[in-house]
């Protein structure tokens, strides 16, 4: 028998000799006399952490599993993959619902007396976010550049350490200029979180764990502007004029000085990657298990990133072009933040429930997300879930572009917008996979993304949503409605141009002869059957 090794599409061939798994050389030819002939064999993902073949979960862990992945795993992998989640996932959950607490905090204080404390009866409250998004569009590519050079566990924690500070500065601000100045460097530096979280956890898990962690990592933002909702209303009852310092301002307080000790728990908890990382929680096995499994998955290790690589990636090839136009529109279409305005203008309601009535929205933008994430994951399909949450956000603006509907009718549509939340994980996570073959263009992707949108969001909402028309903006939800549409057509060119693509990889795997009943394997690979290594990112 003769055995020619080589890589099939991106998974390489592992191999057991002397007791010891590793990466089959891509020269490296298998003839009769070779000591591997007869122990040689294609190993799937769970024999890399040394679990038996053949385990079967009990029922409790089973039925958990339907929810959460590794509760029904064999016990070393799962042991693996909860070290993961304890270190980066809940790191990155708490950075991310920091960061959103402090967006909605900016939108609850302004209806929770800084309007009337600052004297602000202009677009201030547009041009808080205006600011913002300046700083997001100056940080958002150098960031990820430089995360190419720094490791990103000094990095972003370095950030997110004056990220904090700054948003203390807010409660100290007496009039809008002040902020428009913070607000400008809270965006510079808070840039490098989204998109680098983005990356780093596209890099340690695999294609049946990543939808459901980007799905819980979006949910974070809905749990903590839940969480400011109830927060900024106690805040107002119990603290306001306490000190002589408003209510709204002791929010800002509070933010800021919870970050400073989660930021610095990065500094231990980020792993950088897995082809370098030094984390202290992973042992030499761990490394050596993170490293087979992004080969298993074809990911790239991450290379040095020139000026000719960039503009080859994002100049000379249709594949970023896709996902950047649909991120864009995700970026210009949301019409969940005016929500508040819309029911402050009803006269109904107190400051308290003006704070309260809009966490119910979010609450469902977090079922929504973590059902979405883990059907997508479930089902082996992105797609299918992206568009159906697509066709939330659409219905929602175009109802609220109507308007003249009843007060319930108009409740709902605002509820449609939280419901399709779940386009930000899944179109990241989709990307995520179909660009696995190049580690830098999957990290700069969403930083890109973040620099257009936020480059449309710094005249857009002023031109669509100035804060004298609201709560009716005519021109507003038409626009979105329209954004809707085009993101349907960005999500269908990015389909059909990933199917082609793994087409063309299909016909282009390499011929095994001899490997006897593993040539089943690979028939399952191509036709996507086999769970633990195929790419089912497009079925």
């Amino acid at each position: 028998m003769r055995v020619e090794s080589e890589e099939i599409g991106d998974v390489p061939l592992l191999v057991v000799e002397d007791g010891t798994l590793s990466v089959l050389d891509a020269d490296r030819t298998i003839s009769q006399e070779d000591p591997l002939n007869d122990n040689l064999r294609i190993q799937r993902n769970k024999n890399i952490y040394g679990d038996e073949e053949g385990y079967e979960p009990s029922k409790i862990r089973a039925l958990l599993g339907q929810i959460w992945d590794s509760f029904s795993r064999p016990p070393n992998e799962r042991r693996y993959i909860q070290r993961l989640d304890g270190f980066i996932l809940v790191y990155a959950l708490l950075s991310y619902g920091l960061k959103s607490l402090d967006v909605s905090n900016v939108s609850n204080a302004f209806v929770s007396g800084m309007q009337e404390d600052l004297d602000l009866h202009g677009q201030e409250r547009n041009l808080f976010n205006t600011f913002f998004n300046v700083g997001y569009l100056i940080g958002s590519t150098p960031s990820q550049i430089i995360i190419n050079r720094i490791r990103p566990s000094l990095w972003i924690p370095a950030c997110e350490l004056i990220w904090s500070t700054l948003v203390v500065f807010i409660a100290t601000a007496q009039n809008a200029r002040t902020i428009y100045i913070i607000r400008f460097f809270l965006g510079l530096f808070e840039s490098s979180s989204y998109p680098g979280f983005a990356y780093i956890l596209g890099s340690w898990y695999g294609p049946d764990e990543l939808a459901k962690r980007m799905g819980v990592y979006d949910c974070a933002g809905y749990i903590a502007k839940v969480f400011a909702g109830y927060v900024q209303a106690a805040v107002y009852y119990f603290l306001n004029g306490v000190g002589g310092v408003a209510g709204w301002r002791w929010m800002f307080i509070i933010d800021g000085l919870i970050g400073m000790p989660i930021a610095l728990w990065g500094f231990y908890s980020i792993p950088d990657f897995p082809n370098n990382t030094r984390a202290r929680w992973l042992s030499e096995h761990d490394r050596e298990i993170g490293m087979l499994r992004a080969k298993l998955q074809g990911k790239v290790e991450p290379r040095k990133l020139t000026v000719q690589r960039f503009v080859t990636m994002f100049f000379r090839s249709w594949r970023p072009w896709p996902f950047l136009v649909s991120y864009t529109m995700l970026w210009i279409s949301g019409t969940s933040s005016y929500f508040n305005l819309w029911l402050k203008s009803l006269g109904v309601y107190s400051v308290e429930q003006l704070n309260i009535i809009p966490t119910y929205g979010y609450a469902l933008g977090f079922v929504s997300g973590f059902v979405f994430a883990n059907l997508s994951d479930r089902t082996r399909a992105r797609w299918p879930w992206l568009f159906l949450a697509t066709l939330f956000r659409f219905v929602g603006s175009l109802l609220l572009a109507i308007w003249n509907l009843p007060t319930g009718v108009l409740f709902f549509a605002n509820m449609c917008s939280y419901a399709g939340e779940p386009v930000w994980s899944l179109l990241i996570t989709w990307a995520s996979e179909e660009f696995k073959d190049d580690a830098e263009l999957r990290g700069l992707l969403c930083a890109v993304g973040n620099t257009i949108g936020a480059g449309f969001s710094l005249w857009l909402p002023l031109l669509l949503f100035p804060t004298y028309e609201a709560p009716h903006y005519k021109v507003g939800y038409i626009a979105t409605t329209v954004f809707d549409v085009v993101d349907f057509g960005a999500l269908l060119c990015f389909l059909w141009f990933a199917r082609r693509e793994q087409k063309r990889a299909v016909t282009a795997y390499a011929k095994i002869e001899g490997v006897g009943e593993d040539i089943e394997m690979w028939e399952q690979f191509e036709h996507g059957d086999d769970k633990s290594c195929t790419d089912y990112s497009v079925r």
